[in-house]
C-alpha cells in the first residue's frame, strides 16, 4: 500500500517540487495528500495547483498567538491520516504537541552538515567559518532545533569565491536528490532508528 504523506512548506517549494516529481515518476511509494502552508503567498501553493496536490493554508498572521496557530496546524495534521510529514523549506519551529503527536513520522531538510550549522542562514555560517565541505542533512524532526536523529547527508565542496548565495545554489542540487531518496527509504520501511542512530535496511 503505498503511503500518505502531506508537505509542509513556506515559501518557493522547490524541494516539494522535486518530491512531488519523484511521486510521479513513481520513484517514492507515495501519494502526497496534501500541502499545509502558513503563508497564502507561497509559491508552493502554485506548484501544488499544477500537481492537483489539495491546498490547506493556515495563515500564521491571522492568528493572535503562536499556541493558537498550533492548534489550527495540529488539527489539519492530523486531518491528513498521513505516514509522513516532510518539512520542504517549512520557516517556523514545530512546538512539542505537534511533535508529540507524530513520533518519528516529520522529517526535514537542513542546507548544513548537521550537527554544524544549525538554525537559519546555514549556507552563510558555513562560509564565514571557513569550512572546506558543506551539504544537506536530512532528519528527523525532535524537540530540539535541527537536532533529529540523521537520515541522509550530502556534501558539496566549498570553493574559494564561494559566497551565500552560490554555496547555496549548489547544495540545493543535492537537496532535490537526497530529499527524495530520503523519503523513498521511509515509504518502503526501510529506516529504523536505534537512539540516534538510523539504520537502513
Amino acid at each position: 500500500m503505498k503511503k500518505r504523506i502531506a508537505v509542509l512548506a513556506s515559501g518557493r517549494g522547490s524541494n516539494f517540487q522535486a518530491v512531488i516529481e519523484a511521486i510521479a515518476a513513481g520513484t517514492i511509494p507515495a501519494m502526497c495528500v496534501a500541502l499545509i502552508t502558513d503563508n497564502p503567498k507561497a509559491y508552493a501553493i502554485e506548484r501544488a495547483e499544477n500537481a492537483g496536490v489539495p491546498v490547506i493554508v493556515i495563515d500564521y498572521a491571522s492568528f493572535p498567538s503562536k499556541a493558537e496557530y498550533e492548534k489550527a496546524l495540529l488539527a489539519a495534521m492530523k486531518k491528513q491520516k498521513a505516514h509522513l510529514f516532510v518539512l520542504a523549506g517549512y520557516m517556523r519551529i514545530l512546538g512539542r504537541a505537534v511533535i508529540h503527536a507524530f513520533p518519528e513520522k516529520i522529517v526535514n531538510i537542513h542546507p548544513a552538515l548537521l550537527p554544524s550549522f544549525t538554525g537559519l542562514h546555514g549556507q552563510r555560517q558555513a562560509v564565514q567559518y571557513g569550512v572546506k565541505v558543506a551539504g544537506c542533512t536530512v532528519h528527523f524532526v525532535d524537540e530540539n532545533l535541527d537536532c533529529g536523529p540523521i537520515i541522509l547527508q550530502k556534501c558539496v565542496p566549498v570553493l574559494e569565491d564561494d559566497d551565500e548565495d552560490s554555496l547555496a545554489e549548489r547544495i540545493l542540487v543535492e537537496e532535490h536528490k537526497c530529499f527524495p531518496e530520503a523519503i523513498r527509504l521511509f515509504c518502503e520501511d526501510r529506516l529504523g532508528i536505534e537512539g540516534r542512530i538510523v539504520r537502513i535496511r
